[in-house]
Formats: C-alpha cells, structure tokens, sequence
C-alpha cells in the first residue's frame, strides 16, 4: 500500500535528502531552489511512501488553478522523482496514486514538464510509459540545442575565425563571482534593448541562488585588454549537463566575437567533462515559434536539438494503469 501526503516545510530536510537517492533529480528540485519563488506558488508537492514507511518518490507540483497541478509552474522542467532502485511495475503503482490523490481533490489534469533525458543519471522512461498508458496529451514541444561531448560536430568555420580575432585583441576569459554588475551592467540592459524582457531571475535572487548553490550556479566572462567586461554567461550545472541559463554581450563584444571565444573555451575545456553542454531553447510561443537567429549560432557552434516536453494528463486515467497492473 502507497501513501501520499502533501510536502510541507517540516519535510524539506526528508525532501532533500531524498533527493541524493534520486535517479532523475538536479539541484533545482531542492526546497532551497524551488522555495526561492514559494510567494508565487501554491505548492502542492507530493510525497509518496512505500508500506514499510519509506520515501520512494517526491513531485514537486503547484496549483495553477482549481482543476490543474502544474509540474512545476516555477521551473524549467519537472519529473516525478524516484529513488534510484524502483522498477517499471512500481513506479506505475505509484504514478497511479498521485492520479489519485489528485484527482480525489478535485484537481482534473496535470500539466507535466517532462524531465529531460539528458539530465538523467539512470534510464527514467518508465515515466513516460506511465503517462502513455494514461493517455497523457502533448501540449507543447521546445527545442533545446544541445553538444553531445562524445559525438562532437566541428564548430562552423567563422565560429573559430571571430574567437581569433577576439583573442588576438588581448581578451581574457575568467570566472568571475561578479553576479550583481553583470545583471545590472550587461544582462538586464541587453535582454530590454533586444527583446524588451528582463531576465526570469532578478539580481537579488540569483545573488541568493549563488550563495546557496555555489558549485551549481557559475558565471563566466570575457574582459577586454582594459579589464571591461565584453561578454558573459551564467551556467546550471548538474551531474550530466553544463546548462547556459543566461547569455549577454555588448556591442563592442559582438564586433570582437567574445561570445565565440567564450563558447569554445568553455565548451572544449571547462565542461569537457559533462556529456552534454546545453545552449537552452530557442523557442517562444510555447514551441511554436523559432528564433532562427539564435538556432543558427548554436547549431554553428556544433549543438543539435533535444526537446522539452509538455503533457497534459487526466487525473481519472489512474484506472488505465490500475488496468495494466492487474493484467496477467
């Protein structure tokens, strides 16, 4: 018998560590990330036990309105989180109860943000299995661009002609712990200017999200001869994927090719060592459209796509997996 019970702050210690038994899991998922943003949500996050009292999957979930969960409304993905030893027949029993739960509580669907393979530590497909017999729904598909490290495509040739002449002109690369200035200086003046969006993170809360993950979050930037900062790109990093969460550079850094010469240091000597280097989506209008721009850079620099999925799932299609459960 499984039980599930709503996350509270009193769980985040149980949260947390549960997390490091984890197969598809990464740091966004822990209470002090997802909690960053807990005034805008309605968390209704589950926690799922096992007969003998053990913790076996967390689902960090919020409400988005009075019939739908959405998984999560705050994050870039979502996951049903599983304790790395389940197999298929008991992860399906206990995607069922979460159908359940929530369905017991008045909620009708759940929009679910498929954990992206990439991002796996263990084959997590028995998810997308459950959700297939539930007949979930696809709603959205983004488009991420993404360099597999064991099967590299050579960069465009202007891609290493622009990083030469910004290295020739005396440019450095550094890490740099800088946060405040480049969101205020570089980032947030860029992201108006070009697109008229400000950054999905503010400075203070990225500067919080530094400090408590500071081997996960990095910054990275490319300063001129006269110490000025050119470039830069603050990175996500997990145990399979090195993430670009946020890319900006001035004009002066555009004429020198800054982001280029960046972008090959960083991917072929910082994040050698993590199978996938991860450029983000290149989608608006939830998957519908492409900025061809942007697909172009990053294919150029050697990236091709690994999609983000979005389903809608139907609460009372618990019966389909129950069905499937007690077949022969």
């Amino acid at each position: 018998m499984l039980t599930c019970k709503r996350y509270s702050a009193d769980n985040k210690i149980v949260w947390n560590s549960f997390l490091k038994t984890a197969k598809n899991q990464t740091f966004l998922f822990d209470r002090n990330y997802m909690d960053y943003h807990s005034d805008r949500f309605e968390d209704h996050s589950l926690m799922v036990y096992n007969k003998k009292g053990n913790l076996i999957c967390c689902f960090p979930s919020n409400e988005k309105n009075s019939d739908t969960i959405v998984s999560h409304g705050g994050l870039t993905y979502g996951s049903f989180i599983f304790k790395n030893d389940l197999k298929l027949l008991v992860i399906l029993d206990v995607i069922k109860h979460i159908l359940i739960y929530y369905a017991e509580q008045g909620y009708k669907k759940i929009i679910y943000k498929a954990f992206p393979r990439i991002y796996n530590v263990l084959p997590s497909d028995e998810i997308e299995y459950a959700i297939f017999i539930a007949k979930a729904h696809l709603i959205r598909r983004d488009t991420a661009i993404v360099v597999s490290q064991n099967e590299r495509i050579n960069y465009a040739g202007n891609i290493r002609r622009e990083a030469k002449k910004s290295k020739l002109q005396g440019c450095s690369i550094e890490e740099s712990e800088k946060l405040k200035s480049f969101w205020d200086e570089l980032l947030t003046p860029n992201l108006n200017n070009r697109f008229g969006v400000n950054p999905v993170h503010s400075t203070d809360e990225i500067v919080l999200l530094k400090s408590r993950f500071p081997e996960s979050i990095r910054l990275y930037v490319v300063k001129s001869i006269n110490d000025e900062i050119l470039a830069g790109t603050v990175f996500f990093i997990t145990d399979t994927v090195a993430h670009c969460q946020y890319i900006a550079s001035s004009d002066e850094g555009r004429n020198t090719g800054a982001l280029n010469y960046l972008f090959i240091h960083l991917i072929d000597e910082v994040f050698n060592n993590k199978p996938f280097f991860d450029f983000g989506i290149v989608n608006e209008k939830d998957g519908m459209y492409v900025n061809k721009g942007m697909l172009g850079w990053k294919e150029r620099m050697g990236g091709r796509t690994v999609s983000h999925d979005f389903y809608e799932i139907d609460t009372s299609k618990w019966k389909n997996i129950e069905q499937l459960l007690n077949n022969d």
